[in-house]
Formats: structure tokens, C-alpha cells, sequence
């Protein structure tokens, strides 16, 4: 899938607006590469739907990693199970990025309850979704988070990672 060239800036743009739309994390960095990865708008909220809240609002994994590791694999993955060079090569991607974000983000993790917690926001798993307030934009550092990801993601792909 050839991918557009917009510069990692307009990538997180992009993604922190579907954020601020009301698209959970995962969702707001996947639908963002739509280019990279060749789905509709429609098949990557569903796909990218699961993720939100740090994996169904377990805070586990963040969303906007989520989303862009699955972008990663779609762009530069490797589907042969038998070649471990490609496996291994994909996996060093990942941790790259992991590195990246976590430096870049300043939070030092890519855990959702972990990045919450350190910005002060209250992080409990479970329980039904924060309406979409002034004061939850406010207060979440989600929408940086996606733009982060994007960022991050975008300069990867540049570099040919």
C-alpha cells in the first residue's frame, strides 16, 4: 500500500482531531494511516474499536500504541511464520518505536493506567466510558498521546523502519 506523504506534524494533527472527535485512542492513529494501511474509515474504527481504554478499559497497553503497532505491521510487518529473520527485524520495529514513544511522551511507558497515573488522572479499569466533556479534554492527555503516536510512527516510515 503506497502511503501519502505527509509529514509526521500533519500525522499528528490528524490523529489528535479524530481523537478530539470522540474516536478512542487506537482508533483515532489507525484511522489516521488509512493510506499506509488501505482501510476505510469504517473497518479501521471497528478493528481499532477493542483497544480504546487501554484494551477495553483494562488500562493496559495504551490505545494510541495499539493503533500504531498495527499500523507498523500492516506497513512493515512480515507474514511468513517460518522466516524468523523478518520476525525478529519486525520485533526490533516495535521495541524502536515503544522506545521512541516512551522518550518522547515523557512517561516513560506505554501502559495506559502507568501514563495516566503520572499525569494525575484517575485510571481505574472498568466501568463505562467518561463522557466526552470540556473538562475530560481538559484533564486527559490522550489526544497528545495519539499525536505522539502518529509522530513517531510517520518518522519511522519515513526512515524506511
Amino acid at each position: 500500500m503506497e502511503q501519502m506523504s505527509l509529514s509526521p506534524e500533519v500525522r499528528a494533527e490528524m490523529a489528535k482531531a479524530r481523537f478530539m472527535e470522540g474516536y478512542g485512542c487506537a482508533q483515532a492513529v489507525l484511522m489516521t494511516f488509512s493510506d499506509a494501511t488501505g482501510f476505510d474509515a469504517d473497518v479501521a474504527a471497528r478493528m481499532a474499536s477493542s483497544f480504546g481504554g487501554g484494551m477495553g478499559r483494562m488500562r493496559e497497553v495504551c490505545g494510541a500504541v495499539s493503533g500504531a503497532l498495527m499500523v507498523l505491521g500492516v506497513a512493515a510487518g512480515y507474514a511468513d511464520p517460518a522466516d524468523t529473520v523478518a520476525k525478529s527485524a519486525h520485533y526490533a520495529r516495535v521495541r524502536e518505536f515503544a522506545d521512541r514513544f516512551k522518550a518522547r511522551s515523557g512517561a516513560g511507558s506505554i501502559v495506559c493506567r502507568e501514563i495516566l497515573a503520572g499525569r494525575g488522572v484517575p485510571n481505574e479499569a472498568g466501568g463505562e466510558a467518561e463522557a466526552r466533556t470540556d473538562a475530560y479534554y481538559q484533564k486527559r492527555p490522550c489526544g497528545e498521546l495519539c499525536a505522539i503516536a502518529a509522530s513517531v510512527l510517520q518518522e519511522m516510515l519515513d526512515e524506511g523502519k
